[in-house]
């Protein structure tokens, strides 16, 4: 378990569940990660809910818009990068040919947000921290510990990326590691442990290396892409992706199929039977 409070401008720092049942989420995870729920109001969104693990933020979740439910939009996560400032962060992202899918605002005294389309369709969200870095807790059971975008368009994800963020890249095993540069040299011992967790699901990295990879869809639409992010899983196994849409993710429990958030943990076994990514009948808050 690693606790963090701040991340360095170019991190994921954590992951925001918008959904068509807030109730039934906040049941459905509260049950199967232990997360503990405390509801909030903001201006732009109405009430959202900050999602703890023994008292550490992990992540949060808020109605989808009535737009978006007239429209069918389906539930999703979306994974978070900490900038030091949204507004720049956005206008540079569009002038690389990514689009503003929603523009930034203040999520009261917590931080500003905004959500970006990449050239090839997948979305982001910034978070620019105030009150609130992010989650408080990586690697433990039950939180956050990976993001991976896997994308019809390799090359043109590594520029979009680097150029936004400064990411570098390394190949390995057939995917591209992406290493935040930003990171200082202190966190190295702090990403190290950090990998523990990530091969308890079947990644591999090196610990100055950021927790993400691009990967090559196998099993994508044509011209489309699909990406997850994962949390900490336990000993769950990696479980094969499906077609979806271009997007950063998050796969949620023991295992994944294109669900958008995983998350870890020693009940991850048990878990398999009732909420596997895919497998087993999930609420309305599911993966895109």
């Amino acid at each position: 378990m690693v606790e963090r409070t701040r991340y360095e401008p170019g991190e994921f720092c954590w992951v925001g569940l918008a959904t068509s049942d807030p109730p039934r989420a906040k049941a459905f995870y509260g049950h199967l990660f232990g997360w503990q729920a405390e509801d909030l109001q903001a201006p732009e969104i109405g009430t959202f809910t900050i999602l703890r693990l023994r008292g550490k933020n992990v992540a949060f979740l808020y109605r989808q818009t009535r737009e978006a439910r007239a429209a069918r939009v389906t539930p999703h996560w979306t994974s978070f990068i900490s900038v030091d400032d949204v507004d720049a962060t956005t206008a540079r992202a569009e002038a690389l040919g990514g689009a503003t899918v929603r523009d930034s605002f203040d999520v009261v005294d917590t931080g500003r947000v905004a959500t970006l389309r990449d050239p090839a369709g997948a979305i982001v969200s910034l978070w620019q921290p105030r009150s609130m870095v992010g989650a408080e807790v990586l690697g433990d059971a039950g939180s956050l510990c990976w993001n991976e975008l896997a994308t019809s368009d390799v090359p043109g994800a590594r520029s979009f990326y680097g150029d936004l963020f400064d990411w570098k890249y390394e190949n390995d095993s057939g995917c591209i590691a992406i290493e935040n540069s930003a990171a200082p040299a202190e966190e190295c011992e702090r990403k190290a442990r950090m990998n523990k967790a990530v091969r308890r699901i079947g990644f591999r990295t090196s610990p100055l290396r950021a927790r993400i990879k691009l990967r090559r869809g196998q099993s994508e639409r044509e011209g489309a892409s699909s990406s997850r992010a994962v949390a900490s899983a336990g000993d769950a196994s990696r479980g094969a992706s499906r077609s979806s849409p271009t997007r950063w993710a998050r796969c949620s429990a023991s295992s994944g199929s294109s669900a958008t958030s995983a998350v870890c943990g020693p009940r991850a076994d048990k878990a398999r039977g009732r909420a596997q990514c895919g497998s087993a009948p999930r609420p309305s808050h599911r993966e895109e």
